[in-house]
């Protein structure tokens, strides 16, 4: 249960990353600026939360595996979350948020391919996690009937890209990691790997759009701040906490959808957007019931085990 609530904690920082975006987005700032200046933000805060004696072995390790930071980074960071700005353009922030649940169900029908041990695919966990992507495909429906096809396309794509990028990416660098830096460092030692990923939008961004706006730095700061450290943190501290069971990472994974509740919730009332109809309300009881589902059948499978533990004890 405490995993999950982690979850959900960065779920309500992480959804201001939808909120804000669509913000900026609906004020004439860049895409690119609103991604890339997000991870410049996040390397001088992320030092101090370290602080300067625990930066060495993020550097070391940097040194030891630099191909699979670079690559992994690149991919968990970089493309995950140009991804999931970019799809701001063409939507507003709760339904990217929703069409970003994707990376649920992908991240389990992925557990062969990533994991090096207990590649078996948690059934349970993907079939709760089809009623929370039903729940979701219900908040959505209103939305898109207004939507033309060229904007759903443009923001399907890329959050198809996003959602598989964040789940593979966190796992392969949790294996390279293996235990060796915390979650602060592993987040910072990604920031610095996905840095030329970052200077290279950012040429581009300079060339095509121009500078950024005061507002949109400000507004980027604190999405940087909040859902950039705060809310990663969490999330890869929750993992972390459950990493080696399939089904307890999976209900982990699945708090990640709170961020359409939350989102939707600031949207309503912060950029005055229309209040949903019934069938997007029914799509919010979905999601939070399957949620709970998550944290239940972890719980009893936990417990089960501990029973299981006992007995052998005994005999």
């Amino acid at each position: 249960m405490r995993p999950i609530l982690i979850g959900l904690l960065g779920a309500l920082f992480f959804s201001l990353v939808f909120i804000l975006n669509r913000a900026m987005e609906l004020a004439g700032g860049s895409w690119i600026w609103s991604a890339s200046l997000r991870f410049y933000f996040m390397l001088p805060i992320l030092i101090l939360f370290v602080g300067r004696k625990q930066v060495a072995p993020v550097l070391h390790h940097l040194k030891r595996y630099p191909v699979q930071w670079f690559v992994w980074s690149t991919i968990g960071f970089g493309i995950f979350y140009a991804s999931l700005t970019y799809a701001t353009i063409y939507a507003p922030g709760w339904l990217v948020a929703g069409t970003f649940q994707l990376n649920i169900v992908i991240g389990s029908l992925l557990v062969p391919f990533i994991n090096k041990t207990n590649r078996s695919i948690p059934v349970q966990s993907v079939l709760i996690s089809l009623i929370i992507i039903f729940g979701v495909f219900m908040m959505q429906i209103e939305h898109a009937n207004q939507v033309p096809l060229t904007s759903v396309v443009f923001t399907i794509i890329p959050l198809i890209v996003a959602a598989v990028s964040y789940p593979v990416a966190n796992r392969k660098m949790m294996q390279v990691v293996d235990g060796e830096l915390t979650t602060t460092q592993r987040i910072l030692g990604m920031t610095i790997a996905s840095l030329p990923f970052w200077i290279i939008l950012s040429v581009y961004g300079v060339f095509t759009y121009g500078a950024p706006s005061q507002s949109q730095i400000w507004q980027t700061f604190i999405v940087a701040l909040f859902a950039g450290v705060f809310a990663t943190q969490l999330y890869f501290y929750a993992t972390e906490l459950v990493r080696h069971d399939n089904y307890k990472l999976a209900g982990v994974e699945s708090t990640v959808t709170g961020a359409v509740v939350f989102s939707l919730i600031g949207e309503l009332l912060f950029l005055n957007t229309p209040l949903p109809k019934l069938t997007s309300f029914i799509g919010i009881g979905l999601v939070v019931s399957g949620i709970i589902f998550h944290s239940v059948i972890s719980t009893l499978i936990d417990r089960k085990r501990v029973v299981q533990m006992d007995e052998k004890a005994t005999q």
